[in-house]
C-alpha cells in the first residue's frame, strides 16, 4: 500500500481516505461496519468523521457518526488507525449546526466542549488530526489557534486540519500560529472535484508553497459524476435525493460527458 505524510507532520495515511458521513442515517451500524472493515482489510488506514454526522444533520441523530465509528474502533489496534474529526464551525450558511443549540463558534469553549465529546463518543484518548468543519467569521482567528494549540500541548490532538475554507483564512491562520509559537494546520479538507475546480486558484498555490495537505471531499460530486442521477427518476436512498443536488442541468451534462466519453477537459461547461 502507498502512503502519504499529511502536510509536514507525523501522519502517515493511504492515499484514500474513508468518509462516514452516512453512518448512522443511509448507512444503519451493521452496514457502517462491514464498510469500515472492508477498507481496514484492503489496507485502508486513514477515517475521517464530525462531530455533526451523520448528514442531513439533524438534532436527533447529530453523534450517532462517531458512536459507530468509536464502537468499530475498539476492534483494531488504535495505533493502526488515523483517525480525523471536526468542530463544527458557525451556521455553514445551508443549516445550522445542530449542537450546543446552533450557539456554535471556534472559541475556547466550543472546542474543549466539541473535542471532549468526541473523545468520548469515539472510544479514544486522542485524535490524529482535529479540524475546524467552517471557518467562523466573527472569532478572531488568535483566539481559535490560540485554543486549538492546546488541545495539541494537552496530547489530546496529535495534528490540526481545517476545512472549507479560503486563502486568507489559512494563510492566516497559521502565519499567526508561526508568530505565536502555535500548531499550524497541516491539511486543508475542501469540495474538490471535476463539478468544483475553485481549489485550482491561489489556494493551491498557498499549499504547495506552505505545505498544507488537501484532503478533498465529494471528488465524484456527491455521486453526480457516476452519472446515476441522470435518469427519469432519482434512485431510492441516495444522497442527493434529498439534497435535490442533481437537479443542476449543467452539471447533469457534465456528468454525462464524463460517464460517456471519459474526457476530463470541459471548457465549454465551466
Amino acid at each position: 500500500m502507498e502512503y502519504r505524510y499529511i502536510g509536514k507532520s507525523g501522519l502517515r495515511v493511504t492515499p484514500i481516505c474513508m468518509g462516514t458521513m452516512s453512518f448512522g442515517s443511509w448507512s444503519d451500524k451493521k452496514e457502517s461496519f462491514k464498510i469500515l472493515d472492508t477498507a481496514y482489510d484492503r489496507g485502508i488506514n486513514f477515517f475521517d468523521t464530525a462531530e455533526v454526522y451523520p448528514v442531513p444533520p439533524n438534532a436527533e441523530t447529530v453523534g450517532v457518526t462517531e458512536k459507530i465509528v468509536g464502537e468499530w474502533i475498539q476492534t483494531k489496534p488504535r495505533d493502526s488507525l488515523i483517525v480525523a474529526t471536526k468542530v463544527a464551525g458557525a451556521a455553514a450558511g445551508w443549516f445550522v449546526p445542530p449542537v450546543r443549540h446552533g450557539m456554535t463558534a471556534i472559541d475556547r469553549f466550543h472546542i474543549e466542549t466539541a473535542i471532549e465529546g468526541s473523545l468520548r463518543r469515539l472510544g479514544t484518548d486522542y485524535i490524529d488530526l482535529y479540524q475546524v468543519h467552517w471557518p467562523d467569521p466573527i472569532v478572531p482567528i488568535e483566539e481559535s489557534m490560540e485554543a486549538l494549540g492546546r488541545l495539541v500541548q494537552a496530547g489530546k490532538v496529535r495534528y490540526l486540519g481545517t476545512s472549507n475554507e479560503t486563502t486568507y483564512g489559512l494563510t492566516k491562520a497559521n502565519t499567526i500560529a508561526s508568530y505565536e509559537g502555535l500548531a499550524k494546520f497541516q491539511s486543508i479538507q475542501n469540495n474538490f472535484s471535476l463539478l468544483h475546480r475553485r481549489f485550482l486558484d491561489e489556494l493551491a498555490d498557498a499549499c504547495r508553497q506552505e505545505n498544507v495537505s488537501l484532503l478533498p471531499y465529494s471528488p465524484i460530486g456527491g455521486g453526480v459524476l457516476s452519472g446515476k442521477y441522470n435518469v427519469p427518476e432519482v434512485p431510492k436512498g441516495c444522497r442527493f435525493g434529498d439534497y435535490h443536488y442533481h437537479d443542476n442541468p449543467r452539471q447533469r451534462a457534465m456528468a454525462d460527458r464524463f460517464v460517456n466519453e471519459g474526457t476530463l477537459e470541459l471548457p465549454s461547461l465551466l
